[in-house]
C-alpha cells in the first residue's frame, strides 16, 4: 500500500493508459500550435484566437496528466520520440483550409475521448477516484468544445435533431 491507499502493484494498467493520453495530448497540442501559426482566410481572427485558447488548455492538461502519473509514483513519458511512438494522434500538415483544420481537431478529440475512456476503465478497476475525477472533467470539457467546433463546420441551414420529448416531436 502506498500513501494513496491503493495497491501499487495494480496501478500499472492505469499508468500505461495515462501515458498514452499524455502522448496524445502532446501531439494534439502541437497540431493546435501548427494551425494557430498557419491559419489563413476569412476566419483567421476567430480561429487564430480559438486555437490559442485550445492549445493553452491542452498545455495545462499535459501538466496535470504528467503530475497524476507522478502522484501514482511512476515516471511520465517525456520525450518527443516516445510521444510519437505511443500516440494514436498523427501530426498534420499546415496546408489545410480553416474548415479542414477544425475537422482535424475534431478527429483528434475523438481519439482523446476514446483514450480517456480507456483511462477511466482501468482506474475504475482499482478504485482510483483521483484519476477518474480528473479525466471525467476532461471528458465533459472536451465534449462541449467538440460540439462548438462541430457547429462551426456546419452551414447555417443545418438543423439539430427534433426534441426527444414526444409532445414536442410533432412540431
Amino acid at each position: 500500500m502506498s500513501y494513496l491507499n491503493m495497491n501499487d502493484d495494480k496501478l500499472m494498467p492505469t499508468v500505461v493508459e495515462l501515458n498514452t493520453l499524455l502522448a496524445d495530448y502532446h501531439i494534439y497540442y502541437q497540431n493546435l500550435r501548427n494551425f494557430h501559426w498557419n491559419i489563413l482566410g476569412e476566419n483567421f481572427f476567430e480561429l487564430h484566437e480559438k486555437f490559442e485558447e485550445l492549445y493553452t488548455e491542452a498545455r495545462e492538461k499535459i501538466d496535470e496528466i504528467a503530475e497524476r502519473i507522478l502522484t501514482l509514483r511512476y515516471h511520465p513519458i517525456s520525450n518527443l520520440r516516445d510521444f510519437l511512438k505511443v500516440s494514436s494522434i498523427e501530426e498534420v500538415s499546415s496546408e489545410r483550409t480553416d474548415i479542414e483544420m477544425v475537422k482535424d481537431i475534431l478527429g483528434n478529440h475523438n481519439i482523446l475521448l476514446e483514450q480517456m475512456s480507456k483511462v477511466i476503465k482501468e482506474a475504475e478497476k482499482i478504485n482510483d477516484e483521483g484519476t477518474i475525477d480528473l479525466i471525467g472533467a476532461y471528458i465533459r470539457e472536451l465534449e462541449k468544445t467538440s460540439w462548438m467546433l462541430d457547429a462551426f463546420t456546419k452551414d447555417s441551414s443545418s438543423q439539430l435533431r427534433k426534441s426527444a420529448i414526444p409532445a414536442f416531436s410533432n412540431n
